[in-house]
């Protein structure tokens, strides 16, 4: 490998100690709109309000290979008087939540790259929220850990993390860069409308890191070659979170249901799949990579169905668990983090020479992916 090639050196993985199973959504969901129901008769029988449906744990798991999920804190989530966890306000001299999942996958990473924090001189915190606009996550992180150098944050929602690698890619390349940390603390759950039958399942919260770096400086025990990076984004609003300062003057209530995670299921599985198929085909028929020369494909942690139907539209059959490991099962959807949970989970066990594909596809829409080659 050449001493120039930008690699990746190090996955960290961290994961909450809260769990909340579909069954325990499920029945706090189902006795939340049965009050609901109860308490709002009147106004349904005269169609000014709309009667909640029910939901079921068995359902779930076959539209979407969904299980379980964690919880940064499950108080709060399943009280049918609240359905929304409850985080408490840090002062500002404390380390922010976020910060602090950031810093608990950057710790691992680094563990892992055989790196210490001095080493890093970019932190990129990239996710699809932040829970604060500024001073960025990523610079309270670059000051936990001691890293001199800069920091900033991106939001590409459910794509943030491959757009972010590719970022740092990108600097590593170029030499403004040494080193980079890429961290993903998704912090998923404040946004979930747990109200919304078609939506509360969905996510759950985790945090991921990756280090960036020259070949030539890499001394890990997995040492990944960057072959290529690929980003896209075609516009659309069937997937859409409205929650911002604006509704401070527009007079809209910043809590309804549209400033919360919101999408057009259907529409977003009949688009996006193709969309990822496509590209992921052309990126690897661009640099000479055949499909079946392909180990592992670390692919976007949505909708087991959407990547079932991916794998099969890329390999003309249904992939192996191997081949395309599934993690959403235990994790459920953690927007940008699904590859990376999937990658940090399955990687180790790949041989010198093989060939695997990291790519992420969401809202915007916006799809990411990265062809790497085990040193």
């Amino acid at each position: 490998m050449n001493n120039n090639a930008v690699v990746i050196s190090g996955a960290g993985l961290w994961t909450p100690e809260n769990t909340i199973t579909n069954e325990e959504l499920v029945d706090s969901y189902n006795q939340y709109a049965e009050k609901y129901n109860l308490d709002n008769a009147e106004a349904i029988t005269a169609g000014s309000k709309t009667e909640k449906p029910l939901s079921s744990a068995g359902f779930i798991a076959k539209a979407s290979g969904i299980k379980s999920r964690f919880a940064y804190r499950k108080e709060g989530i399943l009280d049918i008087n609240r359905m929304r966890p409850k985080l408490e306000e840090r002062p500002i001299a404390e380390l922010s939540h976020q910060a602090e999942m950031a810093v608990n996958a950057a710790k691992i990473a680094l563990s892992e790259a055989n790196k210490p924090a001095s080493d890093i001189d970019a932190v990129i915190v990239s996710c699809a929220y932040t829970q604060r606009s500024y001073p960025a996550i990523a610079i309270e992180v670059q000051n936990e850990l001691g890293i001199q150098g800069f920091g900033f944050d991106m939001l590409v929602a459910c794509s943030a993390a491959t757009f972010a690698l590719q970022r740092a890619y990108e600097m590593v390349s170029a030499g403004t860069a040494k080193s980079v940390l890429v961290i993903n603390p998704e912090l998923t759950s404040p946004q979930v409308n747990y109200c919304d039958r078609d939506s509360h399942f969905i996510f759950g919260d985790v945090s991921t890191a990756t280090v960036i770096e020259r070949a030539d400086t890499a001394n890990s025990n997995h040492v990944y070659e960057i072959l290529n990076t690929k980003a896209v984004t075609s516009y659309s609003n069937n997937i859409r979170s409205d929650f911002g300062y604006t509704s401070r003057v527009d007079d809209s209530d910043p809590f309804a249901d549209d400033k919360l995670f919101h999408q057009k299921g259907r529409k977003v599985f009949k688009e996006v799949c193709p969309m990822a198929a496509e590209h992921i085909s052309s990126q690897l028929e661009s640099i000479g990579i055949a499909i079946g020369d392909v180990k592992r494909w670390w692919l976007h942690q949505a909708n087991i169905n959407m990547n079932q139907l991916i794998a099969k539209r890329l390999l003309g059959r249904d992939p192996s668990p191997d081949e395309a490991p599934i993690v959403l099962d235990r994790y459920a959807n953690t927007a940008s983090a699904g590859s990376l949970i999937a990658f940090n989970l399955h990687h180790k066990d790949l041989s010198s020479g093989d060939i695997g594909l990291i790519c992420s596809f969401g809202a915007g829409y916006s799809i990411g992916s990265l062809v790497i080659k085990k040193h």
